[in-house]
């Protein structure tokens, strides 16, 4: 894998800024990535994270902003998650605030409604 890797023994702390990113331990701060950042399942991160494309299958808790977002099915998040896309695979947990879709065609949704 290109770009940077945080091994499932690491507890790093501070800001991480780069191209791609693989975090499988646990991670606090900021991210910023131009590319692709998956948090691993087991994965631990409590961050404000940027990126082109988050995957997120461990426990995330912060702000992630990403044109695309992918929870998988042991995803456990706490916070807001703004995207373009937004995938929920069955079994993920969301708790928190949700923007999704393109700002120029979506229109606000009343409270208590799913936008389609």
């Amino acid at each position: 894998m290109d770009g940077t890797l945080i091994d499932p023994q690491a507890d790093v702390e501070g800001t991480l800024k780069g191209k791609d990113a693989h975090i499988l331990g646990r991670f606090k701060g900021e991210v910023a990535v131009s590319g692709r950042l998956v948090m691993g399942e087991g994965s631990r991160v409590e961050a404000n994270v940027k990126a082109d494309v988050a995957e997120i299958a461990g426990e995330f808790k912060g702000d992630v902003v990403a044109k695309s977002v992918t929870l998988g099915e042991k995803a456990r998040v706490e916070g807001r998650v703004e995207a373009q896309v937004l995938v929920v695979r069955e079994g993920a947990h969301l708790n928190g605030s949700i923007s999704a879709g393109s700002a120029t065609r979506a229109k606000a949704a009343p409270a208590g409604a799913v936008a389609g």
